[in-house]
């Protein structure tokens, strides 16, 4: 908790308890230099990649696979302090004592931290795991530009970690994520622990509307072209959509720009960011083709031209059950309550589900709040996680040990 506090202290964001860590800024550095320097003080190799992920293991196992785990410190604008923190400071603390214990493993364990996983300055999200595992060309994703025109590889090189490590990485035995739910699931059907089977397949759409700027007073409805009108259209479509395919599918529009942005003026241009996530392919394909058609029809009824850019498509990812079972099966043995659940948020584990047995233990948050300042998971919550990321984690290298003494929920 005192590595949580202090991770978070960095990028405050004043009057709350939440941070702002961007990818790649000066708070983002700040961040890694705090981790790397605890991940230095354990006295464990330290490999930094050219996409600036951190892998830390630990050492004499030689060229062995490590059972691994991780997540991310970057964050969004207004972010909380367990999102991706959790999960590597947890497996930092596994490692610590694990190391502090004496144990001899057959295979080391790893903890790592990976480039932009928020996406909230360089798209796509889980950028640095997906080059990490081979999913996007290294080159590609230096050249990324964030809103403001900068140069992903020209910001990792100012903030110093742009490493040597070649990508994609070292592929580990196995990966296992602890992470908070971000969503209200487990608090509110009393678990305490979340053995996760999967990720829902994520399609993120950029929507360019251009129609004709004009007076607000003398235009008449009938003869304007408004892609303000058409983005609210669009809004409301994404809602109506998820409802009308029900469960597990979910729509989103949280990003709408509209230019020149004036009260009075109609806008000469709209871009609209639409959000569509499902856990079956087919069915996210379905509503992909639906807002495509959606589009046409309305394009041609208002008058406006519309393109559209793809920002980011994963398809729905399935962890191994083997792991997943593992999970299970120690989260009840230790009395803890466990229920099998999708994540309906993208993660890190997802691009190792790629290449090796993957899985993610995800513990409550309160009131299913996330990517805010009043994110929070009790104590208790985070320590019985990170306790069964321990026995988790040395049962995937071949070397149990009895439980510890947790109190059920």
């Amino acid at each position: 908790m005192a590595r949580i506090d202090e991770l978070a202290s960095i990028g405050a964001i004043e009057g709350t308890k939440g941070c702002a860590r961007l990818a790649l800024t000066d708070a983002d550095k700040a961040g890694r230099d705090l981790v790397v320097t605890w991940m230095r003080d354990l006295g464990l190799g330290i490999a930094i990649d050219r996409i600036g992920n951190v892998v830390a293991t630990m050492p004499g196992f030689g060229s062995v696979a490590p059972v691994m785990t991780g997540s991310h410190i970057d964050t969004v604008g207004t972010g909380g302090r367990y999102d991706g923190n959790l999960g590597v400071l947890a497996g930092l603390e596994v490692i610590e004592t694990v190391m502090r214990s004496g144990i001899e493993l057959t295979r080391p364990l790893a903890v790592a931290f990976f480039t932009d996983e928020e996406g909230a300055r360089f798209a796509p999200d889980m950028l640095g795991s997906l080059v990490y595992v081979g999913g996007m060309p290294l080159e590609e994703a230096l050249d990324i530009t964030d809103a403001d025109g900068l140069v992903l590889g020209d910001e990792l090189a100012r903030i110093g970690y742009a490493g040597a490590a070649p990508c994609p990485g070292v592929v580990p035995h196995a990966f296992v994520e602890l992470h908070i739910e971000q969503g209200p699931v487990l608090e509110a059907e009393g678990f305490a622990i979340g053995a996760v089977t999967g990720v829902q397949g994520i399609s993120w759409t950029e929507v360019t509307v251009v129609g004709q700027s004009n007076h607000a007073g003398t235009t008449p409805m009938e003869l304007r072209h408004d892609p303000g009108y058409v983005a609210a259209r669009i809004a409301t479509f994404v809602r109506e959509l998820a409802d009308d395919l029900g469960p597990p599918q979910v729509g989103t529009v949280g990003s709408l720009s509209l230019h020149p942005n004036l009260v009075n003026v109609v806008a000469a241009r709209a871009v609209v960011a639409v959000d569509l996530r499902n856990t079956d392919d087919a069915a996210l394909i379905h509503a992909e083709q639906r807002l495509a058609q959606f589009l046409d029809e309305v394009a041609g009824a208002e008058g406006v031209t519309i393109s559209t850019r793809s920002l980011a498509r994963f398809e729905p990812v399935t962890f191994d059950d083997r792991v997943v079972r593992i999970i299970h099966e120690l989260a009840a043995a230790a009395g803890l309550t466990v229920r099998r659940m999708p994540s309906g948020a993208g993660h890190d584990a997802q691009m190792f589900a790629r290449v090796c047995p993957t899985a993610m233990i995800f513990v409550p948050s309160e009131k299913g709040i996330s990517h805010n300042p009043a994110e929070h998971t009790d104590v208790d919550d985070l320590e019985a996680g990170a306790n069964l990321l321990l026995h988790t984690l040395l049962q995937l290298t071949g070397d149990e040990l009895s439980w510890p003494s947790l109190t059920p929920r």
